[in-house]
């Protein structure tokens, strides 16, 4: 079921709360049914990519890129989808554009590229580890990244997080025998992208509760 569609059966939820309880005494049920019309969305810990030009690089450490090749870049244009998709009126700059840039120029600081790229902000993703085999058997995606956000004209760090350790599933790795490799990395990086971009618009910070099951599901 979509995100719309859960939305409306959660609006209809709340009116038949509303309808069949009395009157006096209904404080309880009131917050509850704002709670499922509104959902449970927080805000952005950075809400300053409105309306902006943005460019997004992951720059992954040297050894990763042997054992996972390309992981920097699928999780970069991962990132990147997810911004346009969820920033009011972003505009982000074309992932294979960048990837162009990267592979033409040799580059130190992101500041270089986001200028390069003509962006307000460049969104830098430092991937320090990044593995999706537990065992011989199982897979268990683990991850450690770190963010910072510039402001291309200043150079500036206008935010910076490191996330804690990312692992997917969180609890039960997932047999071998399920699905490819591929197609779990594929599976692996949208979540990490999501727990990076998440930082940058409104999002429902329960999301990860059922990742288990989530997991197993598909």
């Amino acid at each position: 079921m979509d995100r719309p569609s859960i939305r409306h059966g959660m609006v209809l939820l709340a009116a038949l709360a509303i309808l069949t309880t009395p009157f006096f005494g209904c404080q309880s049920v009131l917050l509850t049914a704002m709670y499922l019309i509104k959902g449970t969305d927080i805000e952005p810990e950075y809400k300053g990519l409105k309306a902006k030009k943005v460019a997004v690089v992951c720059r992954p450490l040297v050894s990763l890129e042997y054992r996972n090749a390309n992981v920097g870049r699928d999780l970069a244009k991962e990132i990147n989808r997810l911004l346009q998709e969820r920033v009011p009126k972003i505009k982000t700059v074309d992932d294979r554009k960048v990837a162009r840039w990267l592979d033409e120029n040799t580059w130190e600081e992101y500041v270089e590229v986001g200028r390069a790229m003509k962006a307000d902000m460049i969104v830098g993703v430092d991937l320090e580890n990044f593995s999706i085999l537990e065992g011989q058997t199982l897979y268990q995606g683990k991850a450690n990244a770190s963010i910072r956000l510039y402001d291309c004209k200043t150079g500036e760090v206008v935010f910076e997080k490191t996330l804690p350790r990312s692992v997917y599933p969180p609890n039960v790795p997932i047999p071998a025998s399920d699905r490819t490799e591929p197609a779990f990395r594929r599976e692996f990086v949208r979540v990490l992208a999501d727990q990076i971009a998440r930082h940058f618009y409104a999002h429902d910070p329960y999301a990860d509760m059922a990742m288990d099951a989530r997991a197993l599901d598909k």
